[in-house]
Parts: structure tokens; C-alpha cells; sequence
């Protein structure tokens, strides 16, 4: 059987930063059709429905794609993968619906919320499938599975919105086009990709596997990365949950609206990560010090030049960006846009490293680091949001980025000292 030739990583990195474009921007779009077809409070409840979910779906995701990616060793079979995704992801919608049960949220919120909780469940799906195709360093596959997602997802969306007037019809509108794409395009091209293993390979079938020991090892494996993704999740939406409760959903859709700008730059820093992972991977196991090192040096020196012209747009242009963009009333918190973007060049510039200790399978250490920077993000937001308003939520997100930068960087020095020695995960 023939085998697929892997991409080089300027062509992976192409594609990944063609489809992560393409799928942003129809991201985007989707709060641009919300904000300029509808109000701030019905972007602010489209935002709280995604700020329940994810990190629910990010916890029991176990970030399965990232060990796939970094399991240079095939110690785990693709069915494993699969078949644990599938368990922890009906475990996700049942934990989803007793938080928002809990919580007490209007009737109509709760249906936003379990809507756009089953589109990010068939999301966590195709990751798997994801998975499988970026350890063989084939980007251009994922990409085109983005761009066939994006503008479906923007096109439904904004489809439901115009014919119910509702978030909920928009988020039905998303779920459909998130399945459509699963089922239709993803598991077709995960197939095509295991049909061309060799017959002797063990991961040539599809069906999910579910052995009790290896599950148990897989998950014991991946429970920490899944605690750190939950907290990642959180750090982003601890502030969305404390504008929610002391400012209310208008506050929160012209905030969610202005922090997506920061995805701009997120979209190079994401895409050159999830090309560069596997190939950090395999510096790391094969003991390539030099190269580990200069790759992860070029990194982030890419998202350093991301950081300052981020900054220099934001603060020329910041106010024009966003009449164009969104309308008068959000071009009012300019100031906010501002800082925001300085928040984001902390990530981008450092949220390398968090690619580069998870390549070297420093998976339990990056616990009690997200612990921390979770921990820091909810009481700065606590103290600042009900205090001063959204200015406090950029002071918030600094002082927690800085912590988590400054640790993070502690992790890979001590993963570098080691480096001739590190067999194993830490």
C-alpha cells in the first residue's frame, strides 16, 4: 500500500495557517453577524453559552490530539483514541447539563447553551481524526477540513439567526453544520488515511476500542494535559463569567466582541504551533538538543514580531478598526481594545513554550502551573471587574499571563538541563 509522504513544515505550516485564517475569520463573522443583525446582549449570550462549554469539553477532551501528535513511539492505537473520546465526551454533555441546570439560567440561555455544547462535542470528535492525520504531518488535510467548516458554520449560523430571530436558531445553525462536516468530510478522510497503513499496522480500522487497562493507562497518561486545557479554558473565561454576574450580557458581548480581535495573531501563533509539534516531538525523543532548541528560539521570535505590530495597529488605527468593524457603540472602549492587545502579546510570544513542554511530554508539571495562573485570574478578576468595571479585565489577564510566562519558561530551562538524560514524561 502506498504510503503518505509527510508534508515539509513550511508547507505544513502553509496550510495550517490557511485553514486557521479561513476558520477564524468565519469565527468572527459569525459575532459580526450577531452584533450589526442583533444586540450586544443576545453576542454576550452566545459568548456565555461558549464560556460553560469549553472548558467542560477541554477537561474531558484530555487533549488526546496533542498525545496522538507526540506518541512517536505508537504506544497507543488510534482506536484507543477514539474510543476514549467517545466516553469522555457523553460524559462532558452530562456534566454540561448539571452546571446549567445548577446554575439557574433562564430557560432560553439553557438551550443556547446545550445547543452549542453538542456542536463542541461533535468538534471534539474530529479532533481525533485530526489527530491522527497531524502525526503524519499532513496539515493540508486538516486545513481543508477548516475551511469547509468555516464558512458552513458562518453561512447556518447566520441562516438560524435570520429565520428565528434567536441566539438559539444560531446556535442550532451551528450545530448542524459542525455534524455535517464530521460526518461528511472527516471521518471519510480519516479512513482514506488508514487505508494507506501498511496491512501489517494495527491502526488500520475505524472502529473505537475499548480495552479497560489501556483506557486506564491512556487516561492516567492524559488527565494532567486534560486539567491544564480545563484551566486554560478557564483562565480565558473567568473574567467572561464575573462581567456576566456583576456588568450583564451587554458588557459581556461588546467585551467577547473586542477580545476576539486578539484571535488575529492567535491564528499565526496556533498554526505554527500545531505544524512545529510534531517535529519538536521528535527533536525531543530522538535527543536533538540543538535543533529542539533553535526551532522553539524561532518561535517565539515569530510571535514577538506578531506582538509589536499588534500593538502598533491597536493603537494608530484601534478606533476606525472598530466602527468598521462592529459599530459606534463598541468603538466607545478603544482604550480596552488597546489592552487587550497588549494581553495577547504576552501569549503570543510565550504560548510556545506551552507547545514545547508538551512535545517534550512534560504533561503533570503543567498542573500545578495553570492551578496557579486559574487561581491569580479569578481572584484579580474577583477584586478589579465588580470594582472598575471591563478596565479591570486587561490588569487581570496581565498579571496572570506574566505568571504563567514566567513559569513556563522555568519548565523548559529545566526540560533543556535534563534534555541528554529525559526518556520518559515528567
Amino acid at each position: 500500500m502506498r504510503q503518505i509522504k509527510p508534508l515539509t513544515l513550511r508547507r505544513n505550516f502553509s496550510w495550517t495557517f490557511a485553514g486557521n485564517l479561513v476558520y477564524a475569520a468565519c469565527q468572527w463573522g459569525m459575532l459580526v453577524v450577531l452584533a450589526k443583525l442583533g444586540s450586544p446582549e443576545m453576542v454576550g449570550q452566545f459568548t456565555l453559552g461558549l464560556a460553560i462549554a469549553a472548558p467542560v469539553i477541554m477537561l474531558t477532551n484530555l487533549q488526546l490530539r496533542t498525545i496522538q501528535v507526540t506518541d512517536a513511539k505508537q504506544e497507543y492505537l488510534f482506536q484507543d483514541y477514539l474510543g476514549l473520546r467517545l466516553i469522555m465526551t457523553g460524559l462532558a454533555m452530562l456534566i454540561i447539563v448539571v452546571i446549567t441546570i445548577a446554575s439557574g439560567y433562564r430557560w432560553e440561555t439553557t438551550l443556547v447553551i446545550f445547543a452549542i455544547a453538542l456542536a463542541k462535542a461533535f468538534e471534539s470528535i474530529s479532533d481525533v481524526y485530526y489527530g491522527l492525520i497531524q502525526q503524519r504531518e499532513r496539515m493540508d488535510r486538516i486545513a481543508m477540513s477548516l475551511m469547509i467548516k468555516g464558512p458552513l458554520s458562518l453561512i447556518l449560523l447566520g441562516l438560524g439567526f435570520y429565520l428565528t430571530g434567536s441566539v438559539l436558531g444560531a446556535a442550532v445553525g451551528l450545530l448542524v453544520a459542525w455534524s455535517v462536516v464530521l460526518f461528511s468530510y472527516d471521518i471519510r478522510n480519516g479512513a482514506s488515511i488508514l487505508k494507506t497503513l501498511p496491512n501489517s499496522y494495527p491502526q488500520n480500522s475505524l472502529l473505537p476500542r475499548w480495552h479497560l487497562k489501556t483506557l486506564g493507562q491512556l487516561i492516567w497518561l492524559a488527565l494532567p494535559l486534560g486539567f491544564v486545557m480545563m484551566l486554560i479554558s478557564l483562565n480565558a473565561n473567568i473574567p467572561r463569567y464575573f462581567i456576566a454576574r456583576y456588568l450583564g450580557e451587554r458588557e459581556l458581548g461588546i467585551f467577547a466582541a473586542l477580545a476576539y480581535l486578539m484571535v488575529a495573531g492567535n491564528i499565526v501563533v496556533q498554526a505554527l504551533g500545531e505544524s512545529a509539534s510534531a517535529r519538536l516531538a521528535k527533536y525531543y525523543a530522538a535527543g536533538n538538543r540543538l535543533a529542539y532548541g533553535k526551532l522553539l528560539l524561532k518561535l517565539m521570535g515569530t510571535g514577538l514580531l506578531l506582538a509589536t505590530t499588534g500593538l502598533l495597529v491597536a493603537g494608530i488605527a484601534g478606533k476606525e478598526i472598530l466602527i468598521l468593524l462592529y459599530g459606534v457603540e463598541y468603538a466607545k472602549h478603544t482604550d480596552l481594545f488597546i489592552s487587550l492587545m497588549f494581553v495577547s502579546a504576552i501569549d503570543y510570544v510565550f504560548s510556545f513554550l506551552g507547545h514545547a513542554m508538551t512535545s517534550a511530554r512534560y504533561f503533570r508539571i503543567q498542573m500545578p502551573l495553570f492551578i496557579l495562573t486559574t487561581t491569580t485570574s479569578a481572584i484579580a478578576s474577583l477584586w478589579l471587574i465588580p470594582s472598575i468595571g471591563l478596565r479591570g479585565v486587561p490588569i487581570a489577564l496581565s498579571i496572570a499571563g506574566v505568571i504563567r510566562a514566567t513559569m513556563s519558561l522555568g519548565v523548559i530551562c529545566h526540560a533543556l538541563r535534563l534534555f541528554p538524560r529525559q526518556k520518559g514524561s515528567e
